[in-house]
């Protein structure tokens, strides 16, 4: 946790997504961003192209994706691939092997958020199983392509969320007490931040880094679930619609919204840095650092950067996954 501490990048909350990119040459470069066809993952795939990285969408709606992507990413590039399907996960990963045979970064963006209730795959909670369980697929089928490129990255979408609630062992999947649905996001995304730590711990030495990023508020599609009244209960709206105060002040657009993201993919100060939380285009403070009225929002609580914490809830899926 000792670098867990930010490092002055240059940029700040605000900045937009092309002004991290801007000078950045990723020709020759291949990337991989899940979601990456709406929202903030849209504005991500965006910037790689505009930089020279070949970028590869996986899309569990490749309709929809390739009418997004139109002039931006090619239709061969876009590939069928459902993270609530571990079948369809590992039907990506061979043949991107096959196809593409190297991969200098990727971006687990895709994700949803409070949805109501749905089991799958082995009685799994879906938003652990689709934000957490299929991108650990994904991410441990492609590491040994990542090994074979030094300085690439990986990025894991985690949220401010993740202050809600550590992973909760002794019922990860809601089987013994009541669903609910903004524990499950937010334990969803601790694990999305676990996930970041140990890759970059067994990566490193390969000169290959890990970082979990909060993108900060974005009002995107990932708010599909939730009513207005629910909105204005969690302080992101007014009565008559409007964004609250708390949004004017903080929110972002998804352009600003995809800046960290970009960041921790392709900044040279990372160079020798990983393992850490970022957020506003740079490595997060410790909850701990933070003004108390603001901690809900900012910052990274110790449980999300724990390297035990990490390596217990990698063990635990990869026997899942492998058995």
């Amino acid at each position: 946790m000792t670098l867990q501490k930010p490092i002055g990048s240059g940029f700040n909350s605000k900045t937009n997504a092309n002004k991290i990119t801007c000078d950045i040459d990723l020709n020759g470069k291949t990337a991989i961003v899940t979601g990456g066809y709406s929202g903030i993952g849209l504005e991500t795939s965006r910037e790689l192209v505009l930089a020279g990285a070949n970028v590869i969408i996986p899309a569990k709606r490749k309709d929809a994706a390739t009418k997004n992507l139109d002039g931006i990413v090619s239709k061969e590039n876009i590939i069928e691939m459902d993270l609530a399907d571990l079948n369809s996960v590992k039907k990506f990963t061979e043949e991107y092997k096959q196809n593409f045979k190297k991969l200098d970064i990727l971006i687990n963006n895709a994700g949803i958020m409070a949805c109501p209730e749905t089991r799958i795959g082995k009685n799994w909670e879906s938003q652990f199983a689709i934000n957490h369980i299929g991108h650990f697929l994904l991410t441990i089928e492609l590491m040994n392509l990542m090994a074979d490129n030094q300085n690439a990255r990986f990025v894991s979408l985690s949220s401010s969320a993740h202050s809600l609630t550590g992973i909760i062992w002794d019922d990860i999947h809601f089987q013994k007490n009541p669903y609910n649905k903004w524990m499950a996001y937010g334990q969803s995304k601790t694990a999305s931040s676990l996930i970041a730590i140990e890759f970059h711990r067994r990566m490193k030495d390969k000169g290959v880094s890990g970082y979990s990023v909060h993108p900060g508020g974005i009002i995107t599609p990932l708010q599909r679930h939730l009513e207005k009244d629910e909105m204005v209960a969690l302080g992101w709206m007014k009565e008559d619609g409007s964004p609250s105060d708390l949004a004017k002040n903080y929110f972002k657009t998804p352009s600003q919204g995809a800046s960290t993201t970009l960041w921790c993919a392709t900044n040279s100060k990372l160079n020798d840095i990983g393992g850490v939380f970022c957020e506003d285009c740079d490595i997060a403070k410790r909850k701990t650092d933070i003004e108390e009225s603001m901690q809900r929002y900012f910052g990274v609580a110790d449980w999300a950067i724990d390297s035990e914490e990490a390596l217990k809830l990698w063990e635990i899926y990869e026997k899942t996954l492998i058995s």
